[in-house]
């Protein structure tokens, strides 16, 4: 039972940056903007984090500089994509293969340092409760910092106004216009948005997860966030069942190195990718669920009439 509940609390960890960055993805994409640039905005934040909380000592101020800095360059997408109406889809390959190279050139100097990140809560009298303890009361706080961030994501698009317009824009940009609703201010806002969690996304990974700065350290998690996005058909309940289901795949070739599997680590490497393959494989063949579900205007140029 102490195997399978560390296992339950390492899958949680692996799957919370895919959470971060996938849900606020979603929102990107439920108000009709695909950024694709979402494994250039991770690596950003988790570079940005990582600086700040090796200068000031405090991983969690370096959780609010990756936020800042990732919804930065995310301004960056929605100022060309959205005011110059450049196209989405190479707007955000651009903004992510920037981000990456940016992430690698600033953090050069970084790659040794060695800091004290945020470690997972204890509470006395409450972790110590055998299994379920620890499986309510042990993670790392991000991991709910993303649960709480789950149900506000789901319950804005679900239960208020706000969330309702933000779901009109995406599916009739010109009516919701015509109505007296500005569309480019709240697509802004959701870019933003999505941005922000993206950096909370890489930050996790560089200030919790290892701590350390490696280049190239979200390995890819960016693009299988917006692979989740597809794979929930977006919906949020989907988005978290699937970050964690990854998370496992993720794991999964960590535990089979540990056991000695006689396969080669490339190929253990390769899971969580050929998973999200598989997935959306599978999923593409229902074109009938993806089309009801998509965002209407999602990926198209709006022009304001």
């Amino acid at each position: 039972m102490d195997t399978l509940t560390q296992l339950a609390l390492l899958t949680l960890a692996a799957g919370t940056p895919l959470v971060f960055a996938a849900l606020g993805e979603l929102v990107v994409e439920k108000s009709g903007v695909l950024n694709l640039g979402v494994e250039g905005m991770m690596l950003v934040g988790a570079v940005a984090s990582f600086i700040v909380a090796a200068r000031t000592q405090s991983p969690w101020l370096g959780v609010g500089a990756g936020a800042l800095a990732a919804a930065m360059l995310s301004l960056v997408f929605a100022v060309i994509a959205l005011t110059l109406r450049a196209n989405q889809v190479a707007t955000g390959l651009a903004l992510s293969l920037f981000g990456v190279g940016l992430s690698a050139f600033v953090g050069r100097d970084f790659l040794s340092v060695v800091i004290e990140g945020i470690t997972p809560i204890h509470i006395d009298g409450l972790t110590d409760v055998p299994i379920v303890g620890k499986l309510l009361f042990g993670h790392n706080p991000l991991v709910y910092v993303s649960l709480v961030l789950f149900a506000c994501v789901h319950a804005f698009l679900y239960r208020t106004r706000a969330g309702l317009v933000l779901r009109a824009v995406g599916e009739a940009p010109q009516s919701a216009h015509a109505i007296g609703y500005h569309v480019i201010a709240i697509r802004y806002a959701a870019v933003l948005f999505g941005g922000a969690c993206a950096g909370v996304g890489g930050a996790f990974l560089a200030v919790a997860y290892t701590p350390s700065w490696v280049e190239g350290m979200t390995a890819g998690r960016g693009w299988i966030a917006l692979a989740l996005v597809v794979f929930a058909t977006w919906k949020p309940w989907r988005v978290l069942v699937g970050a964690y289901l990854f998370g496992s795949v993720t794991l999964a070739q960590f535990q089979a190195q540990a056991a000695g599997v006689e396969v080669a680590s490339q190929l253990l490497a390769m899971l969580p990718y050929l998973a999200t393959i598989a997935v959306l494989a599978i999923i593409s063949r229902d074109a009938t669920t993806i089309r009801l579900n998509a965002p209407a205007s999602l990926g198209r140029v709006y022009h304001p009439e």
